[in-house]
């Protein structure tokens, strides 16, 4: 079994910083991604970046599990570049690094996606539906956008009002 990664939680400012981009495919890459993994799995996720356990570079992990149907895949993407958006999807959205609170978020519905693998090697994926909002919303993390930060004036107020809320009780 490997190492269990803390998550960070918002508002911790970590989560706001940009990564960069991943240089070397190494052991050091590969023994991450498989902690992340393992974290995400114990902590009933269904993505993970890289921020989020205190990294700064440009890796998300996503399995949907047995969702929409989709077999139980688990795609790893390091130096992501979202392309081509089209359409919009209202999907209720949660976080690993926001626990306790869901909120809808308006994202696109179909992506292409340019991306490495695990060993450096090139990809391409044409995603729609929860794939395409999952990478999206992992993506944001790489950013330093948490999906709070999507949310309208009022409902990003109430959200935080609400974990403030949960951390006092």
């Amino acid at each position: 079994m490997e190492r269990m990664l803390k998550i960070l939680h918002y508002p911790d400012p970590r989560l706001a910083e940009v990564s960069v981009p991943v240089t070397k495919f190494d052991q050091k890459l590969h023994k991450l991604l498989d902690e992340m993994t393992e974290t995400m799995y114990v902590a009933d996720g269904i993505g993970l970046a890289a921020p989020q356990v205190d990294e700064r570079i440009r890796v998300f992990i996503i399995d949907l599990g047995d969702q929409e149907g989709q077999p139980k895949k688990k795609w790893e993407f390091i130096n992501p570049k979202l392309s081509n958006g089209e359409g919009k999807i209202v999907f209720e959205e949660g976080c690993l690094s926001v626990p306790g609170l869901t909120e809808e978020v308006t994202r696109k519905e179909r992506v292409t996606l340019n991306y490495q693998d695990r060993f450096g090697k090139a990809r391409k994926l044409e995603a729609e539906g929860l794939l395409a909002v999952a990478i999206q919303h992992e993506n944001d993390h790489l950013d330093g956008i948490v999906f709070v930060d999507r949310l309208s004036p009022i409902k990003r107020r109430l959200a935080k009002r609400k974990l403030a809320k949960q951390v006092t009780l």
